[in-house]
C-alpha cells in the first residue's frame, strides 16, 4: 500500500464503494494510510468502520465540502500505554491543567498525546514539562471548587448541557452577528474577515448540530447507565468515538481561526466592534476547550469505566 494515496471514491461503482474502502484499510500496514474522495460527507463509512473494525484509526479531514471531501484514514503504529496522557494529567488536577493551559498545550482535542509528545509540540525538554507541572501553583479558589473526576455521570453531564451548552446557544449567534457586522465594515480593507465570518456561521452550526445530537442520541443513555441500565455498549462507544472526532474537527477549526487572523492581532484602525468579535471568540474558544476536556477526559473516560 502506497503510503497516502488518494482513493477517488466518486468512481467505484455505488454497491462497492464501501467494500473497496475496507479493503484498502486492511492492506494498511501500521504508519499507513489513504486519502479517500468523495462529492459528499462519507460519515457515514466513518461510522461502519468503527462498527466493524474498531477504534485502530484516525480520520482527519483535509477538505470539507461543500464541493468535494478529502478525508485521511491512517492506521496508527504501535503506542506505548504506559505514559500518562496530557488528557489525564489534567483530568486529575486542575493546578496541572492550568500550567499546561499556560504553556500552550491542548489536553482536550489533542488530550491523547504522551507528556513527551506534548512537550516536543512546543519545543520543550520532557523533563522540563514534568518540574513545571510538579511545581504547578495553588490553583486559586474558583478554580479549585469543582472536582469533576468525583462528580457522578448524570450530574457531569446536566452540568455540561446547563453550562457549556447553554453557553454555545447563547453566545454563537452574538459572534456570528459580530462577525457579519465587522466584515460588512471592514472587509474591504482587510479581506480576511469575510473568509472569518464564512468559517464563524459554518463553525457555529456544525456546534448547534452536535451539541442537539449530544442531548438527543448521548446524553440520556449515559444518564440511563449512571442509574444501572445497561445500554447496547458497541453502539455506545461508537458514538462517544464520532463525538470525540468532531471535537477534533473542532478543535481544527479554531486552529485555522487563529492563522487566519494572526492569533487575533488587531489592526490600528480597528473599532470597538471589531476589538469586541476578536474577544469573544478567543473567550468562546476557552470555554469551548473547556467543554470538550470534560467530556474527553472526564465524562467519557467515566462511562468507559462503568
Amino acid at each position: 500500500m502506497i503510503k497516502s494515496a488518494t482513493l477517488d471514491v466518486t468512481q467505484i461503482e455505488p454497491r462497492l464503494k464501501h467494500p473497496t474502502i475496507f479493503d484498502h484499510f486492511d492492506r494498511l500496514d501500521q504508519g499507513e494510510g489513504f486519502v479517500i474522495l468523495n462529492d459528499h460527507d462519507p460519515k457515514p463509512l466513518y461510522y461502519q468502520l468503527l462498527g466493524e473494525r474498531g477504534n485502530i484509526f484516525t480520520w482527519e479531514y483535509l477538505e470539507d465540502g461543500p464541493e468535494w471531501w478529502r478525508v485521511r484514514i491512517f492506521k496508527p503504529g504501535t503506542v506505548s500505554t504506559g505514559a500518562p496522557t496530557v488528557g489525564e494529567v489534567a483530568a486529575k488536577d486542575i493546578k496541572k491543567a492550568e500550567v499546561l493551559k499556560k504553556l500552550g498545550i491542548d489536553f482536550c482535542c489533542g488530550g491523547k498525546k504522551t507528556l513527551r509528545e506534548a512537550a516536543q509540540s512546543i519545543g520543550m525538554a520532557e523533563q522540563q514539562l514534568v518540574e513545571a507541572l510538579e511545581n504547578a501553583p495553588c490553583a486559586s479558589s474558583a478554580s479549585a471548587q469543582h472536582n469533576f473526576n468525583d462528580w457522578d455521570l448524570g450530574f457531569l453531564a446536566d452540568y455540561i448541557v446547563n453550562v457549556h451548552h447553554r453557553y454555545i446557544r447563547e453566545q454563537g449567534p452574538i459572534i456570528e452577528q459580530l462577525a457579519d457586522k465587522v466584515s460588512a465594515r471592514h472587509g474591504a480593507e482587510h479581506t480576511e474577515l469575510f473568509d472569518l465570518a464564512e468559517g464563524v456561521h459554518d463553525f457555529m452550526g456544525g456546534l448547534y448540530q452536535h451539541i442537539e445530537q449530544e442531548e438527543k442520541n448521548l446524553f440520556p443513555v449515559i444518564k440511563s447507565l449512571a442509574v444501572g441500565v445497561r445500554p447496547q455498549t458497541e453502539e455506545l462507544q461508537a458514538i462517544i468515538r464520532y463525538m470525540k472526532s468532531e471535537h477534533e474537527h473542532a478543535g481544527e477549526e479554531l486552529r485555522e481561526f487563529r492563522l487566519l487572523t494572526k492569533d487575533y492581532e488587531l489592526p490600528e484602525n480597528a473599532c470597538n466592534s471589531y476589538t469586541y468579535l476578536y474577544t469573544k471568540i478567543q473567550e468562546f474558544e476557552s470555554d469551548l476547550f473547556q467543554h470538550i476536556h470534560l467530556e474527553n477526559n472526564v465524562l467519557f473516560p467515566k462511562v468507559t469505566a462503568l
